[in-house]
């Protein structure tokens, strides 16, 4: 039994992200659910309150509930979600867990002439390994050893760029507040304060979640644009731009302080089976690839939607900015400044797009250190690995099933439920991105005098069958870098 159990949690990522998430999404229900919203005509329901938690947790910010609809503490309790289960705080909680265990250890395995590090990433395979193996290895030549002081050094500086990213970033938004009026009037009108307004949005940007204590998102500071560049490299150091900025910072470390471990991480930044440590060369490739991305994007929607309806009350630089905020939000935050459901089909189709690819998407050649150990764990994959479906399959069955539990919606209410907002909705969840094209009862067939627009997302329309299975699929969004290799033994001929 105890060899059955190591076998399963330390070399077994997929359970422990799993056992993780399920952990702090059903705590932050628990919480939600004690903590009432006081002065409400109704109760919020279980399903809502769960999904909600589950949405906060894996930074996705799918809503089927109106945020304002949450009191200040609950609101508290999201903000804590957000922080705990952003992808810099879960990948330096999974790096802690590699520096305990090279702490009981005391060293470092010697085999030959080289040191071999067993890593245990709770968090995704290192580049250029098998995505379904549990354990990565890492061989450093020419070096006599990995001291467990440069891997404590790592480790404090991933803390601070931690508290340094979400500290600051609350501290910017809250002195911009301070110092402009029109923002106060709006929060002041919804009774929400600067504090947790600051903290809230900065943590919600920098893990890319997307949600912000306001119904209506950053549509209502959309002409707010200093607020809007303060939060764009909030949200590119902590997703697209991670890696680059934590070389960054060990970079100038080292030139501060002149440390040797800084010179060791910077020039073996693989020796720790920590992902988000890349070389110069990747990180080039990453920053170019991301900067594309957001011209790409920048250039179409002001070509797309210069004169649209969702931008006529701004002028033209809040237009620049505000399309550059929103090809940001598309990978992979999900803050938005206009009802989406008003843009053109080209663009939402390139949004899709764009939700679907991972954070650390490179369409430029990059070196490969580990060609020579991909046959040897070929040749060790095991029959039931070679069952395992590729992501896009995963996504297809997704959508079918909710084709199945909304079908009765898609028959009496077809604009609004139609499959390309279905597979919209599917995608940013599996993004854990938060887009959506809403729901409006202005698109109703039959006129419906019952029928109330709500800020929240289309999933919130759901069947709760459906709801669930949204669930799944933001937990499996947040999971994707586990089976980034799913399927290669299916071949198209």
């Amino acid at each position: 039994m105890k060899h059955s159990w190591q076998f399963i949690c330390p070399n077994n990522p997929l359970f422990v992200q799993v056992s993780y998430f399920t952990a702090i999404s059903f705590a932050g229900y628990a919480a939600l659910k004690v903590l009432k919203p006081q002065e409400k005509p109704h109760a919020l329901k279980d399903l809502d309150l769960l999904f909600t938690s589950v949405s906060a947790s894996t930074v996705s910010s799918m809503g089927t509930i109106e945020i304002e609809d949450f009191s200040s503490t609950q609101l508290w309790v999201l903000t804590i979600l957000m922080l705990i289960g952003s992808e810099v705080f879960t990948s330096m909680l999974g790096f802690h867990f590699i520096k305990a265990r090279f702490g009981a250890k005391g060293s470092v395995n010697k085999m030959g002439h080289s040191f071999i590090v067993d890593v245990e990433s709770i968090n995704s395979e290192n580049p250029g390994s098998n995505g379904n193996q549990g354990t990565n290895v890492v061989s450093l030549e020419d070096k006599d050893h990995v001291e467990y002081k440069t891997i404590k050094t790592l480790g404090y500086a991933l803390m601070t760029y931690f508290l340094v990213a979400n500290l600051g970033s609350s501290l910017a938004i809250y002195i911009y507040l301070r110092l402009v009026p029109d923002t106060q009037e709006v929060l002041k009108r919804k009774g929400i304060g600067y504090v947790i307004f600051s903290a809230f949005t900065a943590i919600s940007s920098v893990g890319n979640c997307g949600f912000t204590p306001v119904n209506e998102n950053m549509v209502i500071f959309q002409k707010n644009t200093i607020l809007l560049l303060l939060i764009i490299p909030q949200i590119l150091s902590g997703n697209t731009l991670f890696a680059p900025c934590l070389r960054f910072m060990m970079w100038s470390l080292k030139k501060i302080t002149g440390k040797e471990e800084y010179h060791f991480i910077l020039q073996h930044p693989k020796a720790f089976g920590y992902k988000h440590l890349m070389n110069s060369k990747e990180c080039a490739y990453l920053m170019a690839t991301v900067i594309s991305f957001i011209i790409i994007q920048t250039i179409l929607f002001c070509t797309l939607e210069w004169n649209s309806e969702a931008l006529q009350e701004m002028n033209s630089y809040q237009k620049i900015v505000g399309a550059l905020f929103q090809s940001v939000n598309a990978r992979h935050a999900g803050e938005s400044i206009v009802d989406l459901s008003s843009l053109s089909s080209s663009i939402l189709v390139l949004y899709t797009i764009m939700m679907y690819l991972p954070g650390y998407t490179s369409f430029l050649p990059k070196d490969n250190e580990q060609h020579s150990n991909v046959g040897m764990k070929d040749k060790k994959r095991s029959v039931c690995e070679n069952w395992v479906l590729s992501q896009l399959s995963y996504l297809a069955i997704i959508l079918v099933l909710i084709c199945i539990t909304e079908r009765e919606a898609m028959s009496r209410d077809p604009l609004n439920f139609n499959v390309f907002s279905i597979t919209f909705e599917v995608i940013s969840a599996y993004g854990n991105v938060g887009f959506s094209l809403g729901y409006s009862c202005q698109r109703l067939l039959n006129h419906n005098t019952d029928c109330k627009d709500a800020s929240y997302g289309f999933v919130g329309r759901w069947s709760d069958k459906g709801k669930v299975i949204l669930i799944i699929v933001m937990v499996f969004g947040r999971l994707k870098t586990l089976n980034m290799k799913g399927g290669s033994a299916w071949k198209l001929r």
